[in-house]
Order: C-alpha cells, then sequence, then structure tokens
C-alpha cells in the first residue's frame, strides 16, 4: 500500500506555536509543510504569546467556528516594578519603580476580585484588526484608535508562583480575554507599574501541551 497524502487527509493539529511568530505565519507555514489545500486557526494568539494554537485542516475547518467560542487557559509570566509602552516585554521600559513585598493574603483577595464577567478596553498592542490593520501594527507607527470595551469572563485566576519582582498566573476565561489588560488591572489594584512578561496559552480546552509538537515536528507528529 502506497503512502497517504497528507493533502487528502482533514483534521485538527495541536500546534505549539513559538513566541514571536503571528498565528497567521505558523498557520502558513504548517499548512505549507503538510501540503494542505485549506487551513485554518481558531483564533489568533498575539506574536510574543506561546502556546497551544489548534489548526484545521481541510474538512475539519468547519469546525473552527465552534473552537474559537471555547474558554482558554493561560499562564501568565508577570514583571513588576517596570511599566514599557507596549505593556509587555517587547516594549520600552518608561518607568521603573520599587517594589514592595508580597504580601500573600492580600495578592489572593485581589485576584478573586478581578474574577467574573467585566468589561475590557482592548489594548492597542493586540491582534484585533481596525480598518484592516492589526491594532500592534498601528501602535508600533504610533497610532492609538478607540477601541469600544468589550464583554468578557475571567472564571478562575489561580497564583501559581512569585518572586520578589514578579508574578505567575493561571487564568481561565473566555476567548477575547487580554491577559496584559487583566494584569495591569491587578497591578494597579496592588502596585504602580508592572508588564506582562511572558504570556503562554498551556491548552485549549481539554488538551495538554504535551500533546502538541512545535512547527518543526508537525509533519512527523501528523503522518504519525
Amino acid at each position: 500500500m502506497g503512502a497517504i497524502s497528507t493533502a487528502t487527509l482533514s483534521g485538527v493539529l495541536l500546534l505549539d506555536k513559538g513566541s514571536g511568530m503571528t498565528s497567521n505565519s505558523a498557520l502558513q507555514r504548517a499548512r505549507k509543510l503538510l501540503d494542505m489545500r485549506k487551513a485554518g486557526h481558531t483564533g489568533s494568539l498575539d506574536p510574543l504569546a506561546s502556546g497551544i494554537l489548534p489548526l484545521c485542516f481541510n474538512e475539519a475547518t468547519k469546525l473552527s467556528s465552534y473552537l474559537l467560542d471555547s474558554d482558554k487557559r493561560y499562564r501568565v509570566l508577570a514583571r513588576l516594578g517596570v511599566t514599557t509602552d507596549t505593556g509587555d516585554a517587547d516594549g520600552e521600559v518608561r518607568l521603573r519603580t520599587p517594589v514592595p513585598a508580597l504580601d500573600e493574603p492580600a495578592l489572593l483577595t485581589v485576584l478573586a476580585g478581578f474574577t467574573g464577567p467585566i468589561l475590557q478596553v482592548p489594548p492597542m498592542f493586540s491582534a484585533l484588526k481596525h480598518r484592516g490593520k492589526r491594532l500592534y501594527e498601528l501602535a508600533r507607527k504610533g497610532v492609538e484608535v478607540e477601541r469600544p470595551p468589550r464583554p468578557v469572563t475571567v472564571f478562575e485566576i489561580e497564583l501559581a508562583g512569585r518572586g520578589a519582582d514578579y508574578l505567575e498566573l493561571d487564568v481561565h476565561c473566555s476567548k477575547g480575554t487580554y491577559q496584559a489588560v487583566e494584569k495591569v488591572s491587578i497591578e494597579a489594584a496592588m502596585y504602580p507599574f508592572a508588564w506582562v512578561r511572558g504570556r503562554r496559552k498551556p491548552f485549549f480546552s481539554a488538551p495538554t501541551a504535551a500533546w502538541a509538537p512545535p512547527l518543526g515536528a508537525a509533519r512527523p507528529f501528523w503522518a504519525h
């Protein structure tokens, strides 16, 4: 029996997208690598974010709209005492300030206060589009546009780790929730300044990162 061409296969590949790559770039590279006719992803991760990006191929692209509405989980690593123009590690430092000692009981109380339904204004440094342009593309040119607040829900925030100048948070939220905005809101309740050091979407709902290959291993993983 001859080898089956991947171009005829349909399915969902959980790709472990690396930081620094746009979701569309990851999709197009995977589509070319696997020689797929049709491909789509289930919602953009910002370029800085790493983690699972579900890619739908051929007939499975019909599932993408359902997956788009699924809840998300993120691991957020936030640096305290530094603010940047982008709100994340990619930006230029605008201000530094001493970080007071972390009071864990008070911190847990603050985290609990940021769960539930909220209205969130998307950050300029995000993958949302305004008149056909990504917001982060406009922001890099110094252009800021009005962004109407959007209803999102934060179901749970857990303190996964902490240090003298950082917090590590596990966030379970609805689609469209921006962790940089959520982090700044939490930080503002306790400390003067902070930025999100890194964001990782460890899993989409049930799947874990252990099931997701990086881009370079996508073809042998898919063939297996």
